[in-house]
């Protein structure tokens, strides 16, 4: 083959980063939708109130919000302002670090999570949960997981 018959974008990589993003996009396109008409919540409200349950201390830093939800600092921190306005995040000193902020979630933000979270399985058993077997969504979950933690 001559180097002006290779074209890009028929490269099976191009081609396989494409359906990621599309499939990305279909899902959380698809639950976001979901998530605002049967709970009311955005998809970025429900994303950082499922972080902050699953932080070790029930807390986090605007900054690791930002990192974990691949939002802009000042992004996530108009995003937390809302949220907070909502009442379903507060923010707390750092005990160790009297210069820095927590925001944690709050009563009411775990009870919309519980709400938004038994939407979100019923979501993923139907987009998931038929479509791919136990082995195939092992499988998805390991090949995912290792491009995630690539450096």
């Amino acid at each position: 083959m001559a180097l002006t018959d290779f074209c890009p974008s028929n490269d099976e990589k191009v081609q396989l980063f494409g359906l990621l993003l599309e499939v990305n996009a279909r899902l959380a396109r698809d639950l976001g939708a979901t998530l605002e008409t049967e709970c009311d919540l955005p998809l970025a409200w429900f994303e950082v109130l499922l972080r902050l349950r699953r932080a070790p201390e029930g807390r986090l830093r605007v900054s690791e919000i930002a990192d974990a939800i691949v939002h802009s600092n000042g992004g996530t921190t108009r995003l937390v302002d809302r949220m907070e306005a909502a009442g379903l995040v507060g923010r707390r000193l750092c005990p160790s670090d009297r210069r820095a902020v927590h925001v944690v979630i709050t009563d009411e933000g775990d009870a919309r999570l519980d709400e938004a979270l038994a939407v979100h399985v019923a979501f993923l058993d139907a987009s998931l949960g038929r479509r791919l077997d136990a082995a195939e969504r092992d499988a998805l979950g390991t090949l995912l997981g290792k491009l995630r933690d690539a450096d």
